[in-house]
């Protein structure tokens, strides 16, 4: 199975690490640590980290955050783009503003990575119009601003699975390959605690459509609930929840703590049987 982006083609044989790197000032877990200059630094210290893909931020969409207009946006993203796509390892932009999508993707960038899964209006034609840009798309119940005051009822996994097959299906009558489309099931996004483990568990289910998974479970909400630790200890269970979903058959994780997620990945690594050659 391969993920095909701008620039490269991704073997997603062995799970793929996406490091994030947000420049903003008010993310959940590291908002305002990492801006401008600093922001391509950390970029720099994740790739030697074993960061396979980099995830470029500008916007926070943790519970409640505020919108951040276009131009902010777009002030934020595009310098550190630039920079970036100089490194030599695929660059995701995590944004679901159709202007910032196409900005970015005419300075290099390799992946759109939309937590509105392209229903912004624009969004799926700047897709469909770029000739092999990789494209994650999530499944988001609400809104940033009101997500975390208005969950999801009932059984989250077909309602997930259902949703990223409409919208996929729509990006396949606009001519994108499936092999440019990975889907993320949103960890956090609107769903309770119970959901979010549910779709981890039952991540089976949405692999039965042969799309790769992307996992993001990176320092959530719901790790903290599960564990008692405060944001900025959440490494482990971090880890945890990585490995688990890649135990899972995700073929991606987007995370914060790129080495611990590299080490803990290498064990995993070494118990799999050896690639057979066709």
């Amino acid at each position: 199975m391969h993920w095909q982006t701008s620039r490269f083609l991704l073997d997603l044989q062995r799970p793929l690490i996406m490091g994030i790197v947000n420049n903003t000032p008010d993310s959940f877990s590291d908002g305002g640590r990492y801006r401008d200059l600093a922001a391509v630094r950390h970029a720099e210290k994740l790739i030697r980290d074993g960061a396979d893909i980099l995830d470029i931020g500008g916007e926070s969409t943790r519970p409640g955050s505020p919108a951040v207009p276009q131009d902010e946006e777009m002030r934020r993203v595009l310098p550190v783009v630039q920079e970036a796509v100089k490194l030599g390892v695929p660059i995701s932009v995590d944004t679901y503003k159709p202007a910032v999508m196409q900005a970015v993707l005419d300075a290099g960038a390799d992946i759109v990575n939309d937590i509105w899964g392209l229903r912004q209006p624009g969004a799926q034609d700047v897709v469909a119009h770029h000739p092999s840009c990789g494209v994650c798309l999530m499944h988001m119940h609400q809104t940033p601003q009101n997500m975390h005051l208005d969950h999801m009822v009932g059984d989250p996994v077909p309602q997930v699975r259902d949703f990223l097959l409409h919208e996929t299906q729509s990006l396949l009558q606009r001519g994108v390959q499936r092999n440019r489309i990975v889907w993320d099931y949103g960890i956090g996004f609107g769903k309770s605690v119970a959901q979010n483990f549910a779709l981890l568990a039952r991540q089976h289910e949405l692999l039965e459509l042969d799309f790769p998974l992307l996992a993001g479970w990176s320092r959530k909400g719901s790790l903290g609930t599960v564990s008692g630790l405060p944001v900025e200890q959440r490494m482990v269970p971090s880890v945890a929840a990585a490995l688990l979903a890649v135990e899972r058959g995700a073929r991606v994780v987007r995370v914060h703590d790129v080495a611990d997620t590299r080490a803990a990945l290498s064990v995993w690594q070494a118990m799999q049987p050896p690639a057979t050659s066709a």
